[in-house]
């Protein structure tokens, strides 16, 4: 199944005692898939993964896919510090029907470029499911650079990275010398037209929770030629996008989620609620966009 252009990071649910809400999971699942989602992403960043235990990670990746079936593919993080840990869930994430896996780059253990590539080619070969890379330096020490990619992009389930470095130049020497077939996703809404200006695909996006529809079609026009039209919404998106990480993501999404009347619950520690000021800047943005 083809992941399509736009892809949604997934917040989990949370009840207020802080245990995860499956149903909620579920319901907001059907939510993005209505909303213009060509993909679910499900416990990556977004999602609270490194607060998540492995049960309550396939228990959602069921969760969701069973909410979906095969609407769209459901893309499972799985992906950790640890190798055997993230092979062991690849395994079982692909037993309980996700259909993808991200895999990000190992976070606080800082592997040189050969141990990037090493744990990400014993994933890739513990599965038979599609590999998405993730490269997002602000959340590990260590950038994956344009070499371990290519290197990466020749295992054939290796298919594509979310590229969060912003690093513009690494970014398209990785489209220049991948396979035409290898899709490179912005991991950042902001930089989602610029990216594709230079060869990417995509976008695995957080700002889809709350502006599915005006974000399919910025992509759309972009990828069709109307390059005018897109970056006229990319302009009109653009405070939203900076107002949705005023703070450490997921906070401030799962906030405007409320505002919404799509109740997310709160943050898991050692995450906290958005501030007041938080909380009036994604509410202020929302509401210039018509959104609320």
């Amino acid at each position: 199944m083809p992941f399509g252009r736009l892809l949604t990071a997934m917040v989990t649910p949370f009840y207020p005692d802080e245990s995860v809400n499956y149903e909620a999971a579920a319901q907001l699942a059907r939510h993005l898939v209505d909303t213009g989602t060509d993909g679910l992403v499900v416990t990556g960043t977004t999602g609270e993964s490194p607060t998540l235990t492995s049960e309550e990670k396939l228990l959602l990746y069921r969760a969701v896919k069973d909410a979906v079936g095969e609407s769209v593919p459901v893309i499972a993080g799985t992906g950790s510090y640890c190798t055997r840990e993230s092979v062991e869930l690849t395994r079982e994430a692909e037993r309980v029907g996700a259909d993808g896996i991200l895999a990000v780059v190992p976070y606080y253990n800082n592997p040189p470029q050969e141990g990037l590539y090493q744990h990400f080619r014993a994933m890739a070969e513990s599965t038979a499911l599609p590999v998405i890379l993730y490269n997002i330096p602000t959340r590990s020490p260590r950038n994956m650079e344009a070499d371990t990619v290519v290197r990466l992009a020749e295992i054939p389930n290796i298919v594509a990275v979310k590229e969060s470095s912003g690093k513009l130049e690494q970014i398209a020497e990785i489209v220049a010398r991948t396979p035409a077939s290898f899709r490179v996703y912005s991991g950042d809404d902001s930089s989602t037209l610029p990216l594709m200006s230079i060869g990417g695909y995509g976008i695995i996006s957080v700002v889809a929770h709350l502006a599915g529809p005006l974000i399919k079609q910025m992509v759309e026009a972009f990828a069709a030629g109307r390059v005018a039209e897109a970056a006229e919404l990319h302009g009109r998106l653009l405070p939203l996008f900076k107002a949705t990480f005023c703070a450490t993501n997921p906070i401030p999404v799962k906030a405007a989620m409320s505002l919404l009347g799509i109740e997310c619950g709160p943050v898991r520690l050692p995450l906290v609620s958005a501030t007041p000021n938080e909380f009036a800047t994604v509410q202020a943005a929302m509401q210039a966009l018509g959104l609320v």
